[in-house]
């Protein structure tokens, strides 16, 4: 790759890569060669000025690199991120692994915050992301304190100084009854003049995600007016649990259609749908197709999460149910979600790990169809970054490229070669090093 990574830089502004593969599905319009029985296209693409000019078929180009047949992916898209409470692990670990414990070290953790630590935490997720070829990140921001909002005042900061590098949004997160009174209206200001996402988690302050309290609907129809009155778009964390009773997605889902609310809403997690009886869950799949609602799952951090009793092994995956959605035309993401915090011990910021996990743990593959996008176009329509997350002519040349040539070889692997492109040229960058972190965090390794 290192030859590849050479003869690209010395290409110039305009050159071809020559016998390049990629999903015929991140292609919009007519693919450009036969599609092979893994859903694979062959074929020459053109670059000029920092743009893709062309997809021509195989054997169009008569100079340029050649990737000899290796894959060629538009630059990821990760649609739920948490990156102000990103790398905590060190500081306060989540000891018992369970959903209460990552409640309980984050509030620990977040009486600490100062904007400079927030800031450092934030940037280094953003190096990470950057280096890993992602081209446009929803963070949720922790938003407990509307009268002192650090995280927003730190998004705004880095939003404005990665303008051009990565396309950055935010996305409020509080408990639903935080958005009640005169702290709710503070809140949703601040997202709206932000440019934010009006988001929360559909349980209420201290509680997890169970049985709906009788306030639920109430809370909720505030919530909707909150977004409605600032013509603010919706980003949910939804019954994040293996609770039976956990059932706010069908809610938010009806509600949506009977307010008429016109702007977009993502829906993450929505674990407890896969333990619903068969006929509730048809019934909820079904209202969130006609509310028009896109759900993006989180894959690492739910299996990891999900069904942790000390001693026992974990009886399900704590992920939704996936295909039966995609199946009834809602649109499904994947992401990364939290890293190296007391929600998930793990993570990157690198979308290719992200999918190739979810292809495991999801079984998106036998055939792969069009998952591709769930790491792309998918995440990015619902972001309305309509230009990401494809393979097509005038838009930025914003490439990964492999040297894996099937998809057994793209999944069996980190890719941790990969080359990215940004505007058509070979990014140096390298994921940054954990010992950066080692001041602000004020610990050793983690």
């Amino acid at each position: 790759m290192d030859r590849l990574r050479q003869a690209i830089s010395a290409g110039g502004q305009d050159y071809w890569l020559r016998d390049a593969r990629a999903p015929a599905t991140l292609i919009p319009g007519e693919a450009p060669g036969p599609v092979d029985g893994q859903g694979l296209v062959r074929f020459d693409l053109r670059i000029e000025q920092g743009r893709i000019a062309a997809l021509a078929p195989l054997g169009t180009a008569t100079e340029g690199p050649s990737l000899d047949g290796g894959q060629v992916w538009p630059g990821p898209v990760d649609g739920h991120t948490h990156l102000d409470k990103g790398h905590i692990w060190p500081r306060h670990a989540n000891e018992t692994g369970s959903f209460h414990g990552a409640l309980t070290a984050c509030a620990t953790d977040r009486g600490g915050w100062t904007d400079a630590d927030i800031e450092a935490r934030f940037e280094w997720s953003l190096r990470a992301a950057h280096a890993h070829g992602t081209v446009a990140i929803r963070t949720h921001l922790e938003s407990y304190a509307p009268r002192d909002p650090a995280s927003w005042r730190v998004f705004r900061r880095l939003r404005d100084r990665w303008a051009g590098r990565i396309a950055l949004q935010a996305s409020s997160i509080a408990p639903l009854d935080r958005f009640a009174g005169e702290d709710g209206g503070l809140l949703a200001d601040t997202v709206a003049d932000s440019g934010g996402v009006l988001g929360m988690v559909t349980r209420l302050a201290g509680g997890v995600h169970d049985r709906l309290p009788d306030e639920f609907q109430p809370l909720l129809d505030h919530f909707f007016s909150l977004a409605e009155a600032r013509g603010l778009e919706l980003d949910l964390h939804v019954d994040e649990s293996g609770e039976s009773g956990a059932r706010a997605l069908i809610e938010i889902a009806r509600t949506a259609v009977r307010r008429g609310f016109k702007n977009r809403i993502q829906c993450g997690h929505c674990c407890s749908l896969s333990i619903q009886p068969e006929e509730f869950a048809r019934a909820t799949i079904e209202a969130c197709a006609e509310a028009g609602l896109s759900i993006i799952v989180l894959p690492m951090c739910n299996m990891y999460l999900q069904d942790r009793v000390p001693g026992r092994t974990p009886r399900w995956r704590g992920v939704t149910l996936v295909h039966e959605l995609r199946a009834a035309g809602v649109p499904v993401s994947v992401a990364s979600d939290n890293t190296r915090d007391p929600f998930y011990a793990y993570g990157d910021m690198d979308m290719v790990e992200v999918y190739r996990e979810a292809t495991r743990i999801l079984q998106l593959d036998h055939p792969v169809g069009d998952w591709p996008r769930a790491a792309a176009a998918t995440p990015a329509a619902a972001m309305g970054l309509q230009d990401k997350g494809w393979l097509k002519p005038g838009t930025a040349a914003d490439l990964l490229l492999f040297r894996a040539r099937g998809m057994t070889e793209l999944l069996s692997r980190p890719q941790a070669d990969r080359v990215v492109l940004r505007n058509g040229k070979v990014l140096d960058a390298e994921p940054p090093d954990y010992r950066d972190l080692d001041a602000v965090l004020g610990t050793g390794p983690g």
